[in-house]
């Protein structure tokens, strides 16, 4: 069994090493060439456009760190080129830098690191209280229009160097923004990891996930978002603090039952570092802001490592809102975690209704540019 220590230690040796060949003093060479800190997307002297801002840690750019960089890019469509490094901060986008892009520089989105450790429970320096699960994380990103690439996005928080503290969730990222779309990044925590939600109850907020990489133990896909994770990972990791089942649960959505869409999983694959079993598929988050919620969830076409409790892959986060009352569905997953011998406990789609469980469905007049 890993130590505690070994999920950070895994979540910064990807960037400690793109940072190594990025800020060497020596420039490296490939093929005679020399390494450029922001690859094939320009620099501060040949910038791809007027609206363009760079960021490096050692100074190579217009700011060495991620919220500098934010506050200067005012407007909209203002897009951030992100050199390899360690970035140890919280970052908060307002709402109106609408269609803002980040872009990791590296073609690996383990060179580019977001991350800090705040929970739930941490007090607040001036000592007004604690975080709370929405003021924990790393990065918040309310614009509509927001997209990343190639970034991981990270809460290294960890239990087992605060044992008194009560407020375990950690948010990596939370995102309320409509039209936010993530290629190819990856979401690093532990509890609350992915926070996908909107501005308020009554508001829809499409996002869209495609080729991602999230890891987590307690509800670490969670929120309100009209959600879209297509072709992404999702791993449930070990639970040193704990010798029993379950460790967690992957999903815990919070739709409005006016919202006719939550989150929809689609050719994706759902991994475990935990013992067989030990991890619930999903449960159902009513909370007190919002108790007329129904939340929704379709997994199709996906499939599901023996760390899923196949058995009983759904639990109720309240007795009030057992999950059956819910909009739960899958549809042709596969793998051991996929295998129904309680079909009251796994809803299926039929054909039909599948073919209205899209992501063009979900996402309406909104198409992503990958």
């Amino acid at each position: 069994m890993p130590s505690h220590l070994s999920r950070r230690n895994v979540l910064l040796a990807g960037a400690a090493a793109g940072s190594a060949l990025a800020l060497s003093a020596a420039p490296a060479h490939a093929h005679g060439r020399p390494r450029r800190p922001f690859g094939r997307y320009g620099s501060p002297s040949a910038r791809l456009t007027s609206t363009t801002l760079y960021v490096h840690p050692r100074g190579a750019g217009d700011f060495t760190g991620l919220q500098a960089a934010v506050d200067a890019a005012t407007g909209t469509g203002r897009t951030l080129v992100i050199a390899p490094g360690v970035y140890r901060e919280t970052v908060s986008v307002p709402a109106d830098r609408t269609g803002m892009t980040w872009i990791g520089a590296s073609e690996d989105p383990r060179d580019v690191v977001v991350v800090f450790d705040n929970a739930a429970g941490t007090p607040k320096p001036d000592g007004s209280g604690t975080y709370g699960t929405s003021g924990s994380a790393t990065t918040t990103l309310r614009p509509d229009g927001f997209t990343a690439r190639r970034i991981t996005f990270a809460n290294d928080w960890l239990r087992a160097d605060h044992p008194g503290v009560s407020g375990t969730q950690a948010v990596a990222v939370k995102v309320t923004g409509d039209r936010s779309a993530f290629f190819d990044c990856r979401f690093l925590g532990h509890q609350d990891t992915l926070y996908a939600d909107s501005a308020s109850l009554d508001t829809v907020a499409r996002q869209y996930f495609a080729r991602c990489y999230a890891e987590g133990d307690v509800d670490f896909v969670f929120g309100r978002a009209t959600a879209v994770f297509e072709d992404c990972d999702f791993r449930t990791l070990i639970r040193p603090d704990l010798t029993s089942a379950p460790f967690g649960f992957v999903f815990a959505p919070s739709t409005a039952v006016a919202n006719p869409h939550g989150f929809l999983v689609t050719r994706s694959r759902i991994s475990s570092e935990a013992p067989d079993g030990y991890y619930k598929l999903a449960r159902p988050w009513v909370p007190s802001s919002d108790p007329t919620a129904r939340p929704m969830l379709t997994v199709r076409d996906t499939h599901l490592g023996p760390g899923i409790d196949a058995v009983a892959p759904y639990t109720n986060m309240a007795s009030g809102h057992p999950w059956q009352d819910q909009r739960f569905a899958e549809y042709r997953n596969t793998g051991p975690g996929a295998v129904i011998t309680v079909p009251a406990n796994r809803p299926q789609l039929t054909p039909a209704q599948a073919a209205t469980h899209t992501r063009q469905a979900w996402l309406g007049d909104w198409r992503p540019q990958a």
